[in-house]
């Protein structure tokens, strides 16, 4: 489907070995403080904003595409870089534009509908193709730097190299290594010159750092041709490079979050989430702007166990609901600027309006996305729902699994896995979702499948299915044979959440609940015979479980034979389309029952 109009943008100039450099003039505000009457002049002041965002994920507008209505949560939030646009409009406002600075922290082209139709189905890498809607976006709010996240190399390096070409804002990323070399394959950072009138300009540097990660995630784009060692490690060669430089501040976008924990076990030498150790480690770092995790951190102090300052984190709300400001105090003494304080903050973005600018210059690639969603591609026989899928094996569920089931046996046709039996992993993730009797459009397709998880295969025997298994079903409180039972008491022991449930298609078993967490599997066969605990499988399994998420047994370590970065949700879309129907007939079966002492609960 053909945008209405293209629009192209001229990429600005970027100077330097890696770095850009831009003059920004003196604002009325701008002016260094100085004290004319008798004795000893005050010192020269000088106030800065810096301002960032984070996880973008696509969101422009204030949509839910998977609703096809006005995005609309709980808490109340709001969504989309329109809103971001006028807090950032009225930051400018307040302290004057030539003071203030606008950074991100990562993950901008992945997530939404939008950004996949300009990946795949519209793509930005076509000849003449269009210019991305958050390439647009970006440009028309004024960003001065982005740092790479990890969903920045889901559609391949080709796609990522366009948005960045379309990008009047550097993509930096200092760890992002080119594989033979060893040298950065982006911009490590960004230094931008600030005018001060009565006193010398004011240098800030902004050090870009992704998530090693990538190399697990993104493994088949990245292999081979890019590398990601640890945040820390490369903080430590840039910061003081950056200070010999002349910067008077240091700045860092850290695609990564701060609880120093990894999802992905020991597969990778260097931590997930390693923002606050970096702060914690690295001298001469004034503040951290934090991604990746999707969690609201207004500020976060951290002292530096070098040289005893405290370094000023802060991670706004992802989806473009927050904006978070750090506002700094700078003081001239002894022939040098140094920061006096540091203070952090976020704006809400339902504080505000969509700002009108963002809005209309997206209209065209919005409506031909919504309408895009709303493309009906199959039909489906009868209503299917995953209201009780949490304790009954429903099909909606193995609607999932078949689907990666058959997506992994055509990926291993003709390797040396390809006699192997294939199962396959899904979750529950919504207790709400439907996909409605009659015509099924891509959105109720998407819907099912709320996280942008790809796909892997691994290797696990049967006594590593049998333990997966087990853990899974710690997920149901223990319930005595003969006690009533409740649906809304049955699940979530420990608290733990539905995505951490797990059903194993192309097995048959029993999970019974009277007994005690660790031995409820029973009747585990495959193919009408007791399970053989040295039998091999290919497991099919989402990258967030493969890579440790959840902490299930074996499989983070199991050897990994396939991986993809096509989203799943993406999958199920393209087998739907390619069946014309959705009949429960083709991929439905009972593989498991909740029993109590061999009693079937329901």
């Amino acid at each position: 489907m053909p945008l209405n109009r293209r629009k192209f943008l001229k990429k600005s100039a970027v100077t330097g070995a890696g770095v850009a450099l831009a003059g920004a003039a003196a604002a009325p505000g701008a002016e260094a403080a100085v004290a004319t009457g008798h004795g000893k002049p005050k010192p020269k002041r000088y106030a800065l904003t810096v301002m960032g965002t984070t996880d973008l994920h696509g969101h422009v507008f204030n949509w839910d595409y998977f609703k096809d209505a006005e995005y609309q949560d709980a808490a109340g939030n709001a969504q989309g870089l329109a809103r971001i646009s006028t807090l950032v409009n009225a930051v400018r406002k307040e302290k004057g534009r030539g003071n203030t600075l606008l950074l991100d922290a990562g993950d901008t082209i992945q997530g939404t509908p939008l950004t996949y139709y300009y990946a795949k189905v519209d793509p930005i890498t076509a000849k003449g193709g269009p210019v991305h809607p958050m390439a647009q976006a970006m440009n028309a709010i004024g960003y001065d730097a982005v740092a790479l996240g990890n969903h920045e190399f889901n559609y391949g390096i080709e796609t990522l190299r366009k948005f960045e070409q379309q990008c009047r804002f550097p993509l930096l990323g200092a760890n992002a290594l080119d594989a033979k070399t060893l040298k950065p394959a982006f911009p490590p950072y960004f230094m931008k010159t600030f005018h001060v009138k009565g006193a010398p300009p004011v240098r800030v540097a902004v050090l870009g750092l992704t998530n090693p990660g990538i190399a697990i995630w993104d493994k088949a784009y990245v292999q081979g041709k890019l590398v990601f060692p640890g945040l820390e490690e490369q903080a430590a060669k840039w910061v003081p490079k950056l200070r010999s430089m002349g910067a008077d501040v240091v700045v860092v976008s850290a695609h990564s979050g701060s609880s120093g924990t990894s999802s992905y076990g020991d597969q990778v030498p260097y931590v997930e989430n390693s923002a606050a150790l970096v702060a914690q480690q690295v001298p001469g770092i004034d503040a951290i702007l934090v991604g990746h995790a999707h969690v609201e951190i207004p500020e976060l102090k951290v002292t530096n166990a070098k040289s005893g300052k405290t370094v000023v984190l802060s991670e706004p709300l992802a989806f473009a609901e927050r904006l978070s400001l750090f506002d700094f105090e700078l003081v001239f003494e002894k022939g040098r600027w140094s920061v006096e304080s540091v203070a952090a903050s976020v704006r809400n973005s339902n504080s505000v309006a969509d700002d009108p600018r963002i809005t209309k210059l997206l209209k065209d690639e919005h409506e031909v996305v919504v309408a895009y969603v709303n493309q009906v591609v199959g039909t489906a026989t009868e209503t299917l729902t995953t209201v009780e899928a949490r304790y009954k094996d429903a099909p909606i569920i193995d609607l999932i699994t078949k689907v990666q089931e058959d997506v992994v046996k055509a990926a291993l046709a003709g390797t040396e896995y390809a006699s192997l039996p294939v199962l396959s992993q899904a979750s529950p993730f919504s207790r709400t979702s439907e996909i409605p009797a009659g015509d099924v459009t891509i959105r109720d397709l998407s819907s099912l499948y709320v996280y942008d998880n790809t796909l892997v295969a691994k290797l696990l025997t049967g006594a590593q299915v049998r333990a997966y298994l087990e853990f899974s079903a710690e997920y149901f409180v223990r319930t005595a044979a003969g006690a009533p039972v409740d649906v809304e008491k049955l699940t979530n022991a420990g608290n733990r959440p539905d995505y951490n449930y797990d059903y194993v298609s192309g097995l048959s078993y029993d999970i019974d609940i009277a007994q005690a967490a660790g031995s409820r599997i029973r009747n585990l066969s495959f193919n009408g015979a007791a399970l053989d605990d040295a039998q091999q499988f290919v497991f099919a399994v989402n990258n967030y479980r493969a890579n440790g998420g959840g902490a299930f047994p074996h499989v983070a370590s199991a050897k990994e034979v396939w991986a993809e970065s096509t989203e799943i949700r993406t999958r199920i879309a393209e087998w739907v389309t390619a069946k014309g129907s959705l009949d429960p007939k083709e991929f439905a079966s009972v593989d498991w029952k909740l029993t109590r002492e061999g009693t079937p609960v329901f």
